[in-house]
């Protein structure tokens, strides 16, 4: 794998990413913010956080599988949620937990989550970027 995933000791531990992601790989894949549409563009989940998170995971594993990766090589995401509340994670762990379940795995890298004001349409509630590393 080109991918580590490390939790330094002298930093948290935090189930849902890793603090470090260590990339031995040369190719880099850049995947645009996925949002929860379906593929034909219809919205997936309208106003269900956890509906919108899973199928925006689901849109990422489909963009890493067009270029030939997959979950495991994952090195960051970024995740934008609209109005973002701490009262809001357990809805947003439901999402990421239900997308681990169809991959068999957990999406786990070194992660950014950033609230928003607004995304590009108002029935967007979350959006994904991710960037991986193949060798």
């Amino acid at each position: 794998m080109s991918i580590t995933l490390v939790n330094p000791d002298a930093l948290p531990k935090v189930d849902a990413y890793r603090q470090v992601s260590v990339a031995t790989g040369s190719k880099l894949i850049f995947v645009a913010g996925q949002v929860s549409v379906d593929a034909e563009g219809a919205t997936v989940g309208a106003g269900d956080l956890a509906a919108q998170v899973e199928q925006s995971y689901l849109n990422v594993a489909t963009a890493l599988a067009a270029a030939g990766a997959g979950i495991a090589d994952l090195a960051k995401v970024t995740v934008y949620v609209v109005d973002w509340t701490p009262d809001k994670m357990a809805q947003f762990a439901e999402g990421i937990a239900r997308a681990a379940a169809k991959f068999g795995v957990a999406p786990v890298p070194p992660g950014t989550l950033i609230g928003v004001a607004a995304l590009a349409d108002p029935a967007y509630l979350v959006e994904i970027e991710a960037t991986a590393v193949l060798d």
